[in-house]
């Protein structure tokens, strides 16, 4: 779904390749684990533990890669679209491969994966359905698709992914809104039936982080987390 009609910032907007490589600098500094590391710990249908091998697809600057491997997975594969994410990946050293490339043809081995992880990318793609294609190519059966993602209530309060590129300059990157039914539509033509469905409140432990959202989006859904699952 096309994000204009609910864009309420006017900011100006900067394709998916461009955008990040601009933000990869100054990531880390902004995006924050209670929006999406927090999922991957509540999740209660994983055992992190038990996986031996993980595509991280769009792995940024390798803080979903990292947190695997915390986890106790064994192997942690990565593919980002951007050579500056990629740089920060390699220098945080969580990752045993990274390639540069597209998520949704990521030329890694078929069935090679017991665990796939898609980290707040959705937002960013025009369709849904290559990803679901290309995690469902990785995974052997059995293995699971954990997506977490940008919550769409909070693209349609016109809140585009964006960044500053300096004090005053926000700028966004292109964004998409996706509803879950699109979600689910797309995971079960790809072959994936649902495992567990989980949503991230804006609550009082973002106070300190983030105090502008705090204040005035409190109770609100910023972020969730989906397990897909092949089945045996």
């Amino acid at each position: 779904m096309d994000f204009s009609p609910f864009d309420t910032r006017h900011y100006p907007t900067l394709p998916v390749a461009e955008g990040y490589d601009e933000w990869a600098a100054s990531y880390e500094t902004t995006v924050f684990d209670l929006l999406d590391i927090r999922l991957f710990e509540r999740l209660e249908s994983v055992d992190w533990a038990a996986y031996r091998c993980a595509a991280d697809l769009a792995c940024g600057t390798g803080r979903t890669g990292a947190w695997l491997k915390r986890a106790g997975v064994a192997r942690v594969d990565g593919i980002d679209l951007t050579p500056a994410m990629l740089e920060r990946a390699r220098a945080r050293g969580a990752h045993d491969r990274l390639a540069q490339g597209d998520l949704a043809a990521t030329g890694f081995e078929s069935g090679a994966y017991d665990l796939a992880t898609a980290c707040l990318v959705d937002e960013h793609l025009a369709d849904l359905r290559p990803l679901y294609r290309e995690a469902f190519r990785l995974l052997a059966p059995g293995g699971r698709f954990v997506l977490v993602g940008y919550h769409p209530h909070f693209l349609m309060l016109g809140i585009a992914t964006h960044f500053d590129r300096a004090p005053g300059e926000p700028v966004a990157i292109e964004s998409h809104v996706h509803l879950t039914s699109d979600h689910v539509a797309a995971a079960h033509a790809a072959g994936f039936r649902l495992q567990e469905m989980a949503e991230n409140l804006v609550d009082d432990d973002w106070a300190a982080v983030k105090p502008k959202w705090h204040a005035r989006y409190r109770r609100h859904p910023a972020s969730f987390a989906l397990v897909w699952q092949i089945p045996a």
